[in-house]
């Protein structure tokens, strides 16, 4: 099979969405929402990805991770962009990446229609994963990457990660 033919039959932004994040590796980068775009001219395959934050030190990884699996997928000139504004913001997760979040026991980060319902001035309430009480407590703002918080459930006394909504 020729490296054109494959190419013609696989579309790379489904290709570039399938790759994981390297830190939470649960997560498509579809998932996260820092796939934004995707453009084919000729040849040329032109990725666009936004970090969670500026200083997210998995971007390298995830550069050179779109860039293997477009490759191995038959593209052979790729680029892959990252660019700052407009910055990313947790809505732009997927409501599939916020279940995936849950069921591996880390809180998902608010949507944006939960944070609507929510009056400003309430402290955040963050729901255990484990058991799904909201009486919980922040450890460190903190957690085992910059994107997460460390919190306890005072109901089942777990500790888990929170995606910190921002």
């Amino acid at each position: 099979m020729s490296t054109t033919s494959a190419a013609t039959r696989l579309d790379p932004r489904a290709v570039a969405a399938r790759v994981t994040d390297p830190e939470m590796p649960m997560l498509t980068l579809e998932d996260l929402g820092v796939l934004r775009d995707v453009t084919v001219a000729g040849a040329a395959v032109t990725v666009t990805i936004t970090p969670t934050y500026s200083g997210c030190p998995a971007m390298d990884t995830i550069r050179a991770d779109v860039l293997t699996a477009l490759h191995d997928g038959g593209f052979a000139d790729v680029r892959v962009d990252l660019v700052l504004s407009p910055a990313w913001t947790t809505d732009w997760m997927s409501e599939d990446g916020r279940r995936k979040l849950a069921e591996y026991g880390i809180a998902p980060p608010a949507s944006d229609a939960e944070r609507r319902r929510v009056p400003v001035g309430l402290t955040l309430r963050v729901r255990c994963p484990q058991c799904g009480s909201p009486d919980t407590e922040e450890l460190s703002r903190f957690g085992s990457t910059a994107c997460k918080s460390l919190w306890r459930c005072r109901s089942c006394l777990e500790p888990f990660d929170h995606f910190k909504t921002l």
